[in-house]
């Protein structure tokens, strides 16, 4: 389990960082000129091996279930890092998500935290996809049952991110980590994976309609696609379609993550949700070395882990 989680955050962590310098540059310019290793400033003006809010809420996220379930503690480390700038690389925050800092600013008058994601169809961005890999680790070492797995997932994406659509990418992208976390093959944990959210769904009322926008990932012929048919833009669809598309066309964590960032667009996300998912198959010793030695805060990343593999290993 200590490789998986490892590997899945600095897979995540990674990725991310790669795809920072490249955010919003298209796919026609990086076919120009690739991104084939970590580089510095770029979109954000950042140093080479940052990574953004991508891995802080992740790392929140982590933080928070090393301590059990509790929502608002959850919430409160998003606030953390979104206004003191806690779980950043430097202290400061340099890229948050309207829909996200929009559901802090809720947080700040409304007491409930489940009630301050956005429900409305229009906040469908990736905020709460990129940062929920942490729920798979915790469903998977507590043998969590279905009903109660999915509403962890459900619960946690919608402290940002409310509506079903959101709720049900995430939902596939956990599923999918589960089965990876099993030491299922890619194929066989992207199939099973898939299967059991679709059922899931389909007899959860009020879902099985939003499924029809999920439809190319139960293509049997959706693994075969062409790159030209792989959208990258910050839409939680194209996002979650790009890392499992990613993740099934390579065979190695650098060739995973480097497939995602030079799609372009939303270039960190891609890279951390490709990343995470690569991480935790392929494991943390398969990740460039060169890549996590150098990465903003190791250190940080890896005792915030160490913490929350401790509080698994009690369950178990």
């Amino acid at each position: 389990m200590r490789n998986k989680v490892l590997g899945g955050i600095f897979g995540l962590a990674a990725g991310d960082a790669l795809g920072v310098p490249v955010e919003f540059v298209s796919r026609k310019n990086l076919a120009k000129s690739p991104v084939i290793d970590m580089q510095a400033f770029g979109t954000h003006d950042q140093p080479a091996w940052t990574w953004s809010d991508d891995t802080s809420m992740a790392l929140c996220t982590l933080d928070s279930m090393s301590h059990g379930i509790d929502y608002t503690d959850m919430i409160d480390r998003f606030w953390d890092w979104a206004f003191t700038g806690k779980y950043t690389p430097y202290g400061k925050t340099f890229d948050i998500g309207r829909t996200t800092l929009g559901a802090l600013a809720r947080y700040d008058t409304d007491i409930n935290p489940l009630s301050c994601g956005s429900a409305d169809e229009g906040s469908n961005g990736n905020g709460s996809l990129m940062r929920i890999l942490p729920v798979a680790f915790y469903i998977y070492a507590n043998k969590t049952e279905t009903g109660q797995s999915f509403t962890l997932i459900h619960d946690a994406s919608a402290l940002t991110h409310a509506h079903k659509r959101s709720l049900i990418a995430c939902g596939i992208y956990v599923c999918i980590a589960v089965e990876l976390l099993k030491g299922k093959n890619i194929i066989a944990a992207l199939t099973d994976g898939t299967n059991k959210a679709r059922d899931y769904y389909l007899a959860k009322e009020g879902f099985a309609d939003e499924l029809r926008y999920f439809d190319r990932i139960y293509s049997c012929e959706f693994t075969s696609l062409p790159e030209a048919a792989i959208k990258s833009s910050g839409y939680v669809v194209d996002t979650l379609e790009a890392a499992i598309w990613c993740l099934a066309v390579t065979a190695s964590y650098h060739d995973c993550v480097l497939k995602a960032v030079n799609l372009g667009e939303d270039t960190d996300t891609a890279g951390a949700l490709a990343g995470g998912l690569a991480g935790v198959y392929y494991g943390y010793k398969k990740i460039p070395e060169h890549w996590i030695n150098r990465l903003a805060r190791k250190e940080y990343i890896a005792e915030l882990c160490e913490q929350f593999i401790e509080s698994l290993d009690e369950n178990y």
